[in-house]
């Protein structure tokens, strides 16, 4: 036979193996068979180890590479197959079917005609996808820490996660993903563990997501109690909540809470969460707990819920309400669970034996104006509340007002969270005039409402009674430069320690920098400050930078992106907090900062103290936009505006723009 110079057979002289086709989508089977054949080219095809690679890197998350330690590794398998064929081999698949990699099977036709029959049957090899190799999953850890403390959509909103948070969450997230992974792959019938990395991936996204949502310790949902508390034995304390969300029905109910059971436990605390109950399971619950409820102090029944129809979920409500009632709690947490008014109600026995209560959860629960009543209504005292937290629900000016009520009976109040709950500007003077009794307060979260500058006005007349404030979180409740400096101006008497200072989306602009510099002059135990996506420009920046300048030692943290400032703001900006000692994070993202200011910010930072480390991403960064541009319609309307009244007056228009004029002397 003739050869084509590669030691293979020409095309007219070798035999043809007949084709595999595949089997019918009944036959249950979801692979490709693969062949491999001598090429018809001369040069020769890829590496089938490349291919492999390329293939599972599709995969969302999961091990970048096969592990070699592994038998049947893609070293191993590539090796194996060089080793029986003298030429190269490539790689054939059906076309419009997506290559499946966790399906591969590998077969070496017939190479020599003298071949015996024993030799004409094809060698099969199988590649394993789970488990990873330890390096592969330290690797993912230090891809998600990466990945959970840079800036992001997130982390704008909720606060961005510092590298040694980012790396405990990064390794806690990977130890649950992996557990649950590997037990998913002892199960599969097949053993090749595709579904295992898809599992691994899917839950690693989910519960990364879950991190970013909740931000960080220090400036969301702490993980201790407000007020400090001796550390309890590890019997006090029983939590069903980790692991992967699962339905609880009555078999399972008795094994999972059958330490409650034994005579002489000491559990005082005890959390249901991210598992949901059924009719079956609450049956099975509902006699433990009442069993026990003399000694609990603390209930966390958030998130046990999730997926049941509505009657359902009402009657698991009842059967925990029931057992639970007459205990004496200082911790209630019923959030995640959309109860609006009918959920609410289904906790009447419990929250109706409630007047001891220092901490109650509410969060995310579709709170309406009618649950806030039902909710102000139950609860028959609130004097001993130290934390309230009402965030995220559909509250609106009318359901503010019931709060508002709740707020008011409780004196003792120190952590108190109402954001993102649609209040409005009535509901915001209702709220803010309430708080005027919590003189104990020391964070205040209202953040992402409707308030507007009549509340925000009503809130700088509330602030002087709240000496003790420490972290205060003002964002996006448009207060315009009027509320803005209203609120200000009494901070700087009222609140010097305050340690966490948010006023990000108020459209804050030059006009109210003065005074913003004036409180923040007098602020020098500030931690944190976040004055994002507001309309400082030049002028502004470089006023409220230079108060920052001096003192504030124990800064940390400073965002102020999107604010329409170039190459002045952002060299103060960098001037003031370079030689700041532990200042770890610099955003002045999202501005117009041309590539020569950015080099001279990147200069002066690491001719300070900080390293360059401090400064954040710069993505979004526009070096040629103009901060003028999108002003041009509202310059626009402005001017029509001013030539309208200056026909009025008979002047054209020139007294209204000689009003705004200045005139100052140069230096």
């Amino acid at each position: 036979p003739r050869s084509d110079g590669h030691g293979a057979t020409s095309r007219e002289s070798r035999p043809r193996p007949e084709r595999e086709t595949l089997p019918p989508r009944s036959a249950g089977r979801r692979f490709f068979p693969f062949q491999y054949r001598a090429p018809a080219q001369t040069l020769p095809p890829p590496h089938p180890a490349g291919i492999f690679r390329r293939a599972l890197s599709t995969l969302p998350v999961g091990p970048p590479h096969l592990p070699s330690t592994q038998p049947a590794s893609l070293e191993a398998t590539a090796s194996r197959l060089e080793s029986v064929s003298p030429r190269p081999l490539s790689l054939k698949y059906r076309r419009g079917r997506r290559l499946d990699p966790s399906r591969l099977r590998c077969e070496v036709p017939p190479f020599h005609m003298e071949s015996t029959a024993e030799g004409l049957q094809p060698r099969t090899f199988s590649v394993k996808l789970w488990p990873p190799s330890e390096s592969t999953r330290l690797m993912l850890v230090e891809r998600m820490t990466k990945n959970l403390s840079a800036e992001c959509i997130f982390s704008r909103k909720y606060g961005i996660l510092s590298k040694e948070e980012a790396h405990e969450n990064a390794k806690r997230i990977e130890e649950v993903c992996f557990a649950s992974a590997e037990e998913h792959f002892k199960k599969e019938p097949d053993g090749d563990g595709s579904s295992a990395v898809q599992l691994y991936a899917k839950e690693t996204s989910k519960l990364m997501l879950e991190v970013l949502k909740k931000g960080p310790r220090t400036t969301e949902e702490p993980e201790a109690p407000v007020v400090d508390t001796p550390l309890e034995p590890a019997d006090t304390v029983f939590d069903i909540s980790g692991g992967k969300r699962a339905f609880i029905e009555a078999e399972e109910a008795k094994e999972l809470l059958s330490p409650l059971t034994k005579p002489g436990n000491s559990y005082k605390r005890i959390c249901f969460s991210n598992r949901s109950f059924g009719i079956g399971a609450a049956n099975v619950a509902g006699p433990i707990l009442e069993s026990i409820k003399s000694q609990l102090t603390e209930v966390d029944i958030s998130d046990f819920v999730a997926g049941r129809p509505e009657d359902e979920a009402l009657d698991v409500m009842r059967i925990f309400s029931k057992a639970l009632a007459g205990s004496v709690l200082s911790y209630l947490n019923i959030s995640d669970n959309a109860l609006g008014e009918k959920g609410v109600r289904a906790f009447t026995e419990l929250l109706k034996s409630q007047g001891d209560l220092e901490e109650l959860y509410v969060m995310n629960d579709g709170i309406s104006e009618e649950a806030a009543k039902a909710l102000s209504e139950l609860i028959p005292s609130t004097e001993k509340l130290k934390v309230l937290h009402f965030h995220n629900n559909m509250t609106g000016d009318e359901g503010a007002m019931p709060i508002a009520e709740m707020v008011k009976r409780s004196p003792n109040l120190e952590s108190f969270r109402c954001s993102a709950t649609r209040i409005g500007s009535d509901g915001g003077v209702a709220l803010a005039e309430a708080l005027g009794t919590c003189t104990r307060l020391k964070k205040l979260d209202i953040r992402d409402n409707l308030f507007g500058v009549e509340a925000g006005v009503a809130l700088s007349k509330t602030l002087p009674k709240l000496g003790g404030l420490v972290e205060l979180y003002l964002s996006d409740l448009n207060l315009e430069n009027e509320g803005t400096i209203a609120i200000v101006n009494v901070l700087k008497q009222s609140a010097p320690q305050l340690e966490v200072l948010e006023m990000a989306g108020n459209e804050i602009t030059a006009k109210a920098a003065k005074a913003v510099a004036e409180c923040l002059t007098a602020m020098q135990s500030l931690k944190k400050l976040t004055l994002a996506e507001n309309e400082l420009k030049d002028d502004g920046a470089v006023t409220i930078a230079k108060s920052l300048q001096e003192g504030h030692p124990d800064l940390k943290e400073l965002d102020v992106s999107t604010n329409l400032f170039q190459r002045s703001g952002a060299r103060c900006f960098a001037q003031a907090v370079t030689n700041k000692p532990g200042f770890v994070l610099l955003n002045i993202n999202s501005n117009f900062i041309s590539n020569k200011g950015v080099d001279e910010v990147k200069e002066i930072l690491k001719g300070g103290k900080n390293s360059l480390e401090v400064l954040g991403p710069l993505d979004e960064n526009d070096p040629e936009g103009d901060p003028e541009d999108g002003e041009d319609e509202e310059d626009g309307e402005d001017a029509d505006d001013e030539e309208k009244d200056g026909d009025d007056n008979g002047d054209g228009g020139l007294g209204s723009k000689l009003q705004g004029l200045k005139v100052e002397e140069e230096d």
